[in-house]
């Protein structure tokens, strides 16, 4: 009789042990989001798991684990209790030279950071909002963590929507009086005299040429709306003054179009800055959100496919249960195609215009990924709005690829099974 019990308990060891945990992340699963969340407290603690690329729209799976399970139910995030069997088609599915999928496995948790000042409001950035919502732990940074060298701390830093080149995102004419617009100078202002910065601009230059070697030496950098634009022309004028005096008190240099150096930047290339205080725009790069509105009802744009075995870093940031995705606008809404630079890959754009929206790149041992817009859930999100309630949308396409992102540098390739 005892022997009869070991042998089941045994049995039922092995079975549960044999098991796997499924995550799906196709329209079956109930909120997108958090299962990235769960995703990442798992690593955190020390758990290992699997990303499967392009099966049932970029699922995860692990090893099974009672925590796993009780941590899902809790979240309210969707799962499958796998045997290893079937665990082991899946792997033969995924590759198979015949199917456009791979896994790569899931290692250690990144460490996040958000460059983000500490007057920030909560209409200020989506990427904090999404990771809280998916609870993913993140430290926030500015500017003196930055230059005194804390990003080596750190994995993964999402760009604030900042504006690099000291012009305090150009909402001079229209907020200069504003109690908001005068904190955030204020504020700029006190950093850079603190860290002996005669200037706003110089000071925001360095944190950029910071972030440069920062990518360079391996690092992930993540940015949206206003953040991908004025880093790289801040990067690209930094020989010349492209501040007007009513941000430094000096006028620009009457020849800084022609002193840009593209080689300096990451994405763009041969655009021009416009330096006139009561235009809102950066540089020709951005497509106006007042150019899209018009186009509300019509603005989509389409993640292209990429291969899976041969191209797993784009197909990791563009993992999706839809691949055309509702657009947003912002301070910077999306890009020319003109003047991205030839070695950048387009993740994401709308089709039938010049508009890339999603873009990402190598520099160095690390890389780089651009997001256009503000919010993927509030089209025309405006200052001072409340902040969006992300409960609501848990299942947003446009959101994943923020957490695609974050998620990105846990990723190993797996060797295929023999």
């Amino acid at each position: 009789m005892r022997k009869i019990l070991f042998c089941l308990i045994l049995i039922i060891t092995t079975t549960a042990y044999s098991e796997k945990i499924l995550i799906p992340m196709d329209l079956s699963q109930t909120d997108h989001l958090k299962a990235y969340g769960i995703t990442f407290w798992w690593l955190t603690d020390g758990g290992t798991g699997e990303w499967l690329l392009n099966y049932r729209s970029g699922s995860f799976m692990f090893d099974y684990d009672e925590d796993i399970v009780a941590e899902c139910q809790l979240r309210g995030v969707d799962y499958e209790v796998i045997s290893d069997a079937n665990a082991n088609q899946i792997y033969a599915e995924v590759q198979d030279e015949n199917t456009n999928m791979d896994v790569v496995r899931l290692e250690k948790a990144p460490r996040i950071a958000v460059y983000v000042p500490p007057t920030a409001q909560p209409w200020d950035d989506a990427v904090r909002l999404v990771l809280e919502y998916a609870e993913v732990p993140y430290t926030p940074i500015w500017d003196e963590e930055v230059l005194n060298d804390k990003l080596k701390d750190f994995d993964w830093i999402h760009l604030h929507h900042e504006d690099f080149t000291g012009q305090y995102g150009k909402f001079w004419l229209s907020y200069a009086n504003t109690p908001w617009y005068i904190t955030m100078v204020t504020s700029n202002q006190t950093m850079a005299e603190k860290l002996g910065y005669a200037k706003v601009s110089k000071m925001k230059l360095n944190v950029a040429q910071k972030m440069r070697e920062y990518v360079a030496s391996g690092g992930f950098l993540f940015a949206m709306c206003s953040a991908t634009d004025s880093y790289d022309i801040a990067l690209a004028a930094q020989n010349t003054d492209i501040c007007p005096d009513v941000f430094d008190g000096d006028p620009v240099d009457p020849s800084d179009n022609q002193k840009l150096n593209y080689d300096n930047t990451f994405a763009f290339q041969n655009f021009k800055v416009i330096n006139d205080p009561s235009v809102y725009e950066f540089s020709d790069i951005d497509i106006p959100a007042e150019d899209l509105l018009n186009t509300q009802e019509t603005d989509y744009f389409t993640l292209f496919d990429f291969s899976a075995k041969y191209d797993p870093v784009p197909t990791m940031l563009t993992q999706n249960h839809a691949n055309v995705i509702k657009g947003f606008v912002g301070q910077t809404s999306a890009f020319h195609r003109e003047f991205v630079k030839p070695s950048v890959t387009i993740l994401g754009e709308r089709e039938g215009t010049d508009q890339v929206k999603y873009i990402y790149g190598k520099f160095g041992r690390g890389f780089f990924t651009w997001y256009g817009g503000h919010d993927p859930e509030d089209y025309t999100h405006k200052i001072g709005d409340p902040a969006t309630d992300v409960s609501l949308h848990k299942n947003s396409p446009g959101y994943r690829l923020i957490l695609n992102n974050v998620l990105f540098p846990a990723a190993k390739k797996k060797k295929q099974k023999t």
